[in-house]
C-alpha cells in the first residue's frame, strides 16, 4: 500500500542552503547552533547558549570575521547564479546578506556539493575583482541545508529567503 505523504524521489524538490561568513556565528552564541558531535541530529535540541564556549571560539579564530559589503554581496549573488547556470541547477531564490547567504535551489545533486561550489565560485570571483585578499577565507566551515520535499515547503523557503530575513527559519516538517 502506498503512502501519499511519502515522496519516492531520490532528490528533494529543492534545498534551502545557507552559507555563513567566517567568524559571524560562533558556537555558544545566543542564536543556538549545531556541531559535529551530539547537537547535529534530527529532532534533537540545538546547542544552548554558552558565553564561555563563544569566547573560546572567538579566541581560537585564525582570522578576523568577514562581513560582506554591498558590492561584495552583489558579486556573491552573481557567482551563485553562475554556478546554477553552468551546472544546470534551478535557482529559485537567493539573498546574500552581510554575514550569510540563503539560496533555494533545485538540483539532482547533493546539497553539500552545491554549497561548496557556491563558496568556491564566490571566493574566486571576489579575489579576481580585487574585493578580497588572497589570504582571506570568507566562508565558515560547513553549511546548513534543508531538504524541501513538498511544494509548499519550497514556496515557504522562497518566501523566507526573499522576504523573511531576520525571522526564524520556517519549519519544513509538515
Amino acid at each position: 500500500m502506498s503512502n501519499p505523504d511519502f515522496d519516492y524521489n531520490l532528490f528533494p524538490l529543492a534545498y534551502l542552503i545557507t552559507i555563513r561568513c567566517y567568524g559571524t556565528w560562533l558556537h555558544g552564541d545566543e542564536r543556538l547552533g549545531v556541531d559535529r558531535h551530539s547537537f547535529n541530529r534530527y529532532g534533537t535540541p540545538r546547542r544552548p547558549a554558552n558565553s564561555k564556549l563563544e569566547g573560546m571560539m572567538r579566541d581560537n579564530m585564525k582570522e578576523e570575521r568577514v562581513l560582506l559589503n554591498e558590492s561584495q554581496r552583489t558579486l556573491v549573488e552573481e557567482a551563485i547564479a553562475e554556478v546554477c547556470d553552468y551546472r544546470g541547477y534551478d535557482l529559485k531564490a537567493v539573498n546574500v546578506r552581510s554575514n550569510h547567504a540563503h539560496v533555494v535551489v533545485s538540483a539532482q545533486s547533493k546539497p553539500e556539493l552545491i554549497a561548496d561550489a557556491f563558496k568556491s565560485y564566490s571566493t574566486r570571483k571576489l579575489r579576481a575583482t580585487g574585493m578580497l585578499g588572497s589570504g582571506v577565507h570568507p566562508w565558515a566551515r560547513g553549511r546548513s541545508r534543508r531538504y524541501l520535499w513538498k511544494p509548499h515547503h519550497v514556496i515557504r523557503a522562497i518566501d523566507y529567503v526573499l522576504y523573511g530575513q531576520g525571522e526564524i527559519i520556517p519549519d519544513f516538517d509538515d
